[in-house]
């Protein structure tokens, strides 16, 4: 199979390892090229170690861009979370079209940070798909799915790495049957009445109420979780008087708690209990200023957080 791939982040860094070992030919890979002396790992770097050829990422806008895949007689256009649109020509333009690794279950969660909205909705399951591109967001017909349970310590880091494995291996699957009945993929027209689409918008605007129960705060908290590393929401943002610092690391103690909302309790060496509406959470991170303190510094018993 001669295979383009678009890709972004640790799971293109991953899908492209797993092409390299494959037996699958790598025409080129669609990546964004790094910043000057930027560090850490990117999808164009690990390419070029291999000795992939580079494309620019942002050529699937452009309609002339399908003329390319066809002189280079590409066979499939794999997409693993890079986000540019793809122009409906450069979709049509491979012999087999284009298709995509979407971290979440369609027709539920289209759109962006779907693991994110999962946890902070609460939801118990989670899932990956690949479907075919068509035009639309996430809306073409699915390939097939996997689903796997949210544990109550997920966080939006922990479940990004279960779509990551789930979903690699259903790439590889797509190439599997591809590569030798491509006649058998199969396409399941996906039902839009259960669509919902999600932006970029954060849930609450980023801010944490202290009202809610302990099990809304404890998944906002886990939602935004992807320390050490950049999160697409943030962190959820709380004040003590004018000082506004956010929620890193929190989690539900199970203890009920007849205080107000939002009073600082117990401080032990684990973190620092507050009081939600029906039980105390404890936290045990904070970033403030950008920079990550242990709760114990900046928290008191007996003080009170904003319920904006």
């Amino acid at each position: 199979m001669n295979v383009v791939l678009a890709a972004e982040e640790l799971a293109g860094v991953q899908m492209l390892q797993a092409l390299a070992r494959s037996s699958h030919r790598v025409v080129a890979v669609l990546a964004a090229p790094p910043q000057p002396n930027a560090g850490g790992v990117s999808v164009w770097k690990v390419a070029q170690k291999l000795g992939f050829e580079t494309w620019p990422a942002e050529l699937v806008r452009d309609s002339e861009f399908g003329a390319r895949l066809r002189a280079n007689s590409v066979d499939i256009l794999l997409n693993v979370y890079s986000l540019y649109i793809i122009h409906r020509e450069v979709l049509s333009a491979s012999k087999l079209g284009a298709f995509n690794l979407h971290p979440g279950p369609l027709p539920r969660y289209a759109g962006l940070n779907a693991v994110s909205w999962a946890i902070f909705r609460g939801e118990q399951t989670h899932g990956v798909t690949v479907h075919k591109m068509e035009a639309g967001v996430d809306a073409g017909p699915i390939v097939s799915q996997s689903f796997f349970p949210i544990d109550a310590d997920d966080t939006g880091l922990s479940l990004s790495f279960k779509c990551l494995r789930e979903g690699v291996g259903l790439m590889l699957d797509l190439l599997d049957i591809a590569s030798t009945d491509p006649g058998s993929i199969p396409l399941f027209q996906q039902d839009l009445a259960m669509r919902e689409y999600f932006s970029k918008q954060v849930p609450e605007g980023g801010r944490l109420s202290w009202s809610w129960p302990a099990r809304k705060v404890a998944d906002f908290v886990r939602a935004c979780d992807f320390f050490p590393f950049h999160s697409p929401w943030g962190y959820p943002r709380t004040r003590l008087g004018v000082q506004e610092f956010a929620l890193v690391k929190a989690r539900r103690t199970g203890l009920p708690c007849d205080v107000p909302s939002g009073t600082v309790g117990e401080s032990t060496s684990c973190g620092v209990q507050v009081a939600c509406s029906d039980e105390w959470i404890l936290v045990s991170k904070l970033l403030l200023a950008n920079t990550y303190i242990a709760p114990g510094e900046l928290l008191r018993p007996g003080d009170h957080l904003a319920d904006d």
